[in-house]
């Protein structure tokens, strides 16, 4: 079979995972940081989407890791397809999440100038946290893709 980039057991999957790690939990860890000024259940439900991708994707790392490790491929048939699944659901999810809250901010800054009558709220921060999901997402909808294309192409 073709070697993908981003394929399960092999380093740029492993770089991919890490990539949506490190974002997700980015993304969280500014958001959280200024969870008591939240303007919206919206923007908070990105914590949990957020944390969803992070726990999905950590664990993928370290099955990628262990896979390595061994220098195998770990990946059969059903599993991979009950991993494009989840894949696929993480990825939806994460962007309704970054896209609301995107909305939101766009709302907040922009149509309602509560930053300027608010000094409190910490709007840069929050369009930084909704940033780094779409670029967390980013990452996600590459692995995603590869994942449907190598369940179908075996």
């Amino acid at each position: 079979m073709k070697e993908l980039f981003g394929s399960r057991g092999k380093v740029s999957g492993l770089i991919l995972r890490m990539g949506q790690c490190l974002f997700a939990a980015a993304s969280i860890a500014v958001m959280a940081s200024y969870l008591v000024l939240c303007p919206s259940q919206i923007i908070c439900h990105l914590i949990a989407s957020m944390g969803l991708q992070f726990l999905w994707s950590f664990s993928l790392a370290c099955l990628d890791i262990h896979a390595l490790r061994l220098k195998r491929d770990l990946w059969n048939y059903i599993f991979l397809s009950l991993l494009v699944v989840g894949d696929w659901v993480t990825a939806i999810l994460s962007l309704a999440a970054a896209c609301s809250s995107a909305g939101v901010v766009v709302l907040i800054v922009k149509d309602t100038n509560m930053c300027k009558r608010n000094p409190q709220l910490s709007c840069n921060m929050f369009q930084i946290s909704v940033a780094l999901a779409f670029i967390s997402w980013f990452f996600l909808a590459i692995s995603s893709c590869v994942m449907f294309w190598r369940t179908a192409s075996e």
